[in-house]
C-alpha cells in the first residue's frame, strides 16, 4: 500500500512537528499609566492674584495645549483671567488639525480676582487631555481635577483629583487616532464596558428604487443616535447631491451640551433621495453620525464611506481613506474601547501561555472532547467503521488515518476562518456559528440524512460520492474522512477543559501558529481512533464483527435523530415556532427526497425528483433567515437575574458578591453544568448562605454586550463563569466544567474577602 505508507509518514511528521516546535517568546506587556500619573498636576496660590499650575508629563505621553480648560468652580465668587500657557510643539493631528502639544514639564499661570477680598481659598476646575504616543496608541478622555487652594500658601499643593465627568461629548472627544477610552477601558465610576463603535452603532446601507438610499442603524439596549449630528455628503461624481433625509419620529432628549435634541434607540431607518445622475450609476458618499451610551460615554463623530452601484444595488461600507496616506482612516470611535488595550489584562483572565504549552493544552482539550455529549452521536458512526475493520490491521489503520485527516482538515479550516475574521477586526468566538438559524437548520438536515442512511432508508452510491451528509455514513476513505469533518462540526458548541487557554492563545497568535494549535486540537480528538488503528493490543479488545453490527448501526441512528431534535429546540429559542415549523417541513421534504432516491430504479428520473424536493427543503431553510428573533420573556426559575453591565456595576458598587454565568442554549457544556450544579437545590442554598447574586447572560443569539464581556475576560466562547468578591475587587474566572465544590469554594471566598 504505497499511498498508505506515504499518508502514515506524513502523519508521523506532523506529530513530530507539533512536538518539537521551539517556544515562542512572549511579547512584553505595554502598561498604560492612570491619567493622573501620566499627567501629574500640582498647583499653588502662593502669589496673591495668580494660580500656578505645573504638569509633569511621563515619557511617551503628551498633553494637548488646546485641550487645557480652566474655569472657576463658583463664577460668582471668582473671576479668572486669560491663562498664560507656554508655546507647545506644533503638530498636525489627523483629526484635530494643527495643534500644539507638550512633553516633559510645563508651567502655566492663571490670574484671578476674588469677589470678596477676605476669602482665603481659590476654587477652580482644570480640565486637560493627553495621549500615549507609542504602542498602544491611545488618548485619554478629557479629565477634570477640582482644585481648592489656600491663598498665599508658600508650598505647592497637589491637585485633588475627582471622578472623570460621566459624559464625553464630541466637543471634548479624544483625537489623534486614539482609543475612545484610556485606562481603564470602562465607563467612569463603574465596571461596565462600552462597546466598540461598530457594535454600538451597526450601520448598513441599501439601494432603494435606483434613485434613493436607505440607511439603517441598529443599536443595542441603552445606546442612542443623534438626529442632528448626522450628515450625508456625496463625494463623487459632481452633479449628484443627497436630498433632505426623511427622518422618522424619534425620542425627545435633553442633552447638557447640545440642549433639546431628537435621538433614536434600537433601530432607525432613514430614506435619503438622490438628485442628479451618475453616468455609470456609481457614486461615493460620506455618512457621518454620532451617538452615546445612556448615562455613559458619547462617541466622537464616526464617518463611513459608501461605494454605491445604483445599477446592481451593491453597496460597500468602509472608513474613508486618509487624505495623506490613502489608507483607511480610523476615527477615535473606531478603536474599540473594549477589550482593554494590550498590557491592561483584566483580572481573572487566563495567564499567558507559550506556544508549546498552548499546543499541549490543545491536544488535551481535543482528547477530552471525545467525552463530551455533543460529539458522541458522531463518534457512534466511527465506532461502526472500526468494528467493521475486524481482524484486518490494514483496514483499521486506513479508517484511523482517513478519519484523522478529516478531523485535521476541518479543524484547520475552522481555525483559520475564525482567526481570520478576528484579525479583520470582527469579534467572533468559538461556537458562534450556532447563533445563526440557517446553520442550525442545515445541521438538522445533516443529522436527519445521516440517521436515515444508518436506518437503511437509502444508501449513497458512487454518483453521490461528494455529498457531505451522506459521505459520513459511507464505508471507505470518503466516509471516514467526512465522519471526521462532521465530528468537528458538532463538537464546536462544546468547550472542554484545557481548550480555553489554547484557543485564546490561537486568537492572539499569528495565523501559522493558530493553524498549529487548531491542528493539535484535531489531533487530540482523533487520538483514540489512531491508537485503535495503530496499536494491535488495543484493537484486539474490540468485539469481533458479525451480523449483530447491522442492528447496532440501525440503533445508533437514533442518537442522530435526537441530535436533530435538540437542534430544533435551539432554533425555537432563537426564532420561535415558525422557524421550527419551516425546518420541519424542509426535513420532511429532504426525507422524501432521500427515500425516493433510495428506492428508485431509474437514476435519471430519481435525480430530477430528488433535486426538486431538495430545492424545497433549501427554500424552507432560506425562509428561516428572514424571521425576526424570538421574544424571550420567560421568568427565571433558577434564582438568576438577567445580565447587564449597568446592573453588574450597581451590585459591585454596593459590595455584593456576584456570580456571572455566560451561557447559551446550544452550549452542551453549559447545560451539563446547569444539570450538575447550577440548577440544584444545594446551589440555591449556597447563594442564600453567601448572599451572592446569580447573574446570567444568554448568548444563544448574537448579543454584542455579552460578546464584549467575553472579550474582556479573554474567553473564546461560552460557558464563562466569573465570581466578583464582596466589597469590590477583581473578578475571578472559574473552570468551564463546574463541580459543586469548586463553586462553593469560590463563593465562600468571595463572600468573606
Amino acid at each position: 500500500m504505497p499511498s498508505l505508507s506515504r499518508l502514515t509518514r506524513n502523519l508521523v511528521a506532523l506529530v513530530l512537528l507539533l512536538a518539537t516546535l521551539p517556544a515562542l517568546a512572549q511579547d512584553p506587556e505595554d502598561g498604560l499609566l492612570p491619567v493622573t500619573q501620566a499627567f501629574q498636576l500640582t498647583a499653588d496660590a502662593s502669589q496673591p492674584g495668580t494660580v500656578g499650575l505645573h504638569w509633569r508629563i511621563a515619557p511617551d505621553y503628551y498633553l494637548y495645549r488646546g485641550r487645557i480648560v480652566i474655569k472657576p468652580t463658583d463664577p460668582a465668587a471668582l473671576t479668572l483671567g486669560t491663562p498664560a500657557l507656554p508655546d507647545g510643539l506644533k503638530k498636525h493631528d489627523e483629526y484635530l488639525g494643527d495643534v500644539e502639544i507638550y512633553h516633559g514639564d510645563i508651567q502655566a499661570t492663571v490670574p484671578y480676582t476674588l469677589a470678596d477680598a477676605s476669602m482665603k481659598t481659590v476654587a477652580l476646575d482644570v480640565q486637560y487631555q493627553g495621549c500615549h504616543e507609542v504602542e498602544p496608541k491611545i488618548c485619554y478622555p478629557p479629565h477634570t481635577e477640582h482644585l481648592k487652594l489656600v491663598v498665599g500658601a508658600p508650598s505647592t499643593i497637589p491637585a485633588a483629583p475627582t471622578a472623570a465627568p460621566a459624559t464625553t461629548t464630541a466637543a471634548t472627544a479624544p483625537g489623534a487616532g486614539a482609543a475612545l477610552l484610556g485606562k481603564p477601558a470602562t465607563l467612569p465610576g463603574t465596571d461596565a464596558q462600552a462597546l466598540p463603535a461598530d457594535q454600538a452603532f451597526r450601520f448598513e446601507a441599501l439601494v432603494k428604487g435606483g434613485d434613493a438610499l436607505l440607511l439603517r442603524w441598529t443599536m443595542p439596549k441603552d445606546y442612542y443616535l443623534y438626529r442632528d449630528k448626522t450628515a450625508i455628503k456625496v463625494v463623487s461624481p459632481a452633479g449628484v447631491t443627497a436630498g433632505e433625509p426623511d427622518w422618522p419620529s424619534g425620542t425627545a432628549h435633553h442633552d447638557e451640551h447640545f440642549g433639546d435634541t431628537i435621538v433614536y434607540f434600537d433601530q432607525v431607518e432613514l430614506p435619503v433621495p438622490l438628485a442628479g445622475a451618475a453616468k455609470d450609476g456609481k457614486l461615493q458618499l460620506d455618512v457621518s453620525y454620532q451617538g452615546c451610551l445612556e448615562n455613559g460615554i458619547c462617541y466622537p463623530v464616526m464617518t463611513r464611506r459608501l461605494d454605491v452601484d445604483l445599477a446592481t444595488g451593491a453597496v460597500v461600507v468602509a472608513a474613508p481613506a486618509s487624505a495623506t496616506t490613502g489608507t483607511p482612516a480610523t476615527t477615535p470611535a473606531d478603536v474599540a474601547p473594549t477589550p482593554p488595550p494590550k498590557g491592561l489584562v483584566p483580572a481573572g483572565a487566563d495567564a499567558p501561555v507559550g506556544i508549546l504549552a498552548a499546543i499541549g493544552l490543545a491536544l488535551l482539550g481535543g482528547l477530552v472532547l471525545n467525552l463530551m455529549p455533543c460529539v458522541l452521536p458522531v463518534l457512534s458512526l466511527k465506532a461502526i467503521t472500526v468494528l467493521e475493520s475486524g481482524e484486518s490491521p490494514t483496514a483499521a489503520r486506513k479508517h484511523a488515518l482517513w478519519y484523522t485527516a478529516g478531523v485535521l482538515v476541518a479543524f484547520a479550516a475552522l481555525g483559520v476562518v475564525i482567526v481570520g475574521i478576528r484579525a479583520a477586526g470582527h469579534g467572533i468566538q468559538w461556537g458562534a456559528q450556532f447563533q445563526q438559524p440557517v446553520a442550525i437548520g442545515l445541521l438538522v438536515y445533516v443529522m436527519l440524512a445521516v440517521g436515515l442512511s444508518m436506518s437503511g432508508v437509502f444508501e449513497i452510491g458512487g454518483s453521490l460520492g461528494n455529498l457531505g451528509s451522506g459521505l459520513a455514513s459511507r464505508s471507505g476513505p470518503s466516509g471516514d474522512f467526512f465522519t471526521g469533518v462532521l465530528a468537528v462540526v458538532v463538537a464546536s458548541p462544546c468547550t472542554a477543559p484545557f481548550m480555553g487557554s489554547a484557543i485564546a492563545f490561537a486568537f492572539a497568535a499569528s495565523v501559522p501558529v493558530a493553524f498549529l494549535i487548531f491542528l493539535a486540537l484535531g489531533l487530540g480528538l482523533a487520538l483514540p481512533f489512531l491508537l485503535i488503528g495503530f496499536v494491535p493490543a488495543i484493537a484486539r479488545l474490540l468485539p469481533r464483527p458479525g451480523r449483530w453490527m447491522e442492528t447496532l448501526k440501525q440503533a445508533l441512528a437514533f442518537p442522530m435523530y435526537l441530535t436533530a431534535v435538540w437542534l430544533l429546540w435551539v432554533l425555537t429559542k432563537q426564532r420561535g415556532a415558525d422557524a421550527t415549523a419551516l425546518v420541519l417541513v424542509g426535513a420532511v421534504l429532504l426525507a422524501m427526497a432521500l427515500w425516493w432516491y433510495g428506492r428508485s430504479r431509474r437514476p435519471g428520473l430519481s435525480w430530477v425528483f430528488t433535486a426538486l424536493l431538495g430545492a424545497g427543503a433549501l427554500a424552507a431553510l432560506w425562509m428561516v433567515h428572514g424571521l425576526p428573533a424570538a421574544t424571550r420573556t420567560a421568568t427565571a426559575t433558577d434564582g438568576s437575574v438577567p445580565y447587564s453591565p449597568a446592573r453588574l456595576a450597581e451590585l459591585r458598587a454596593a459590595g455584593t458578591p456576584v456570580l456571572v454565568d455566560m451561557t447559551a442554549d446550544w452550549c452542551i457544556t453549559c447545560k451539563a453544568n446547569e444539570k450538575a450544579v447550577l440548577d440544584t437545590d444545594a446551589f440555591k442554598d449556597l447563594l442564600k448562605r453567601t448572599g451572592t447574586v446569580y447573574m446570567k447572560g444568554d448568548w444563544t443569539d448574537v448579543n454584542p454586550t455579552i460578546a464584549a464581556f467575553l472579550e474582556q475576560y479573554h474567553s473564546v466562547g461560552v460557558p464563562l463563569y466569573v465570581v466578583y468578591p464582596k466589597g469590590g475587587g477583581d473578578g475571578r474566572k472559574l473552570s468551564t466544567v463546574l463541580t459543586y465544590d469548586t463553586v462553593a469554594g469560590a463563593l465562600d471566598t468571595a463572600s468573606h474577602p
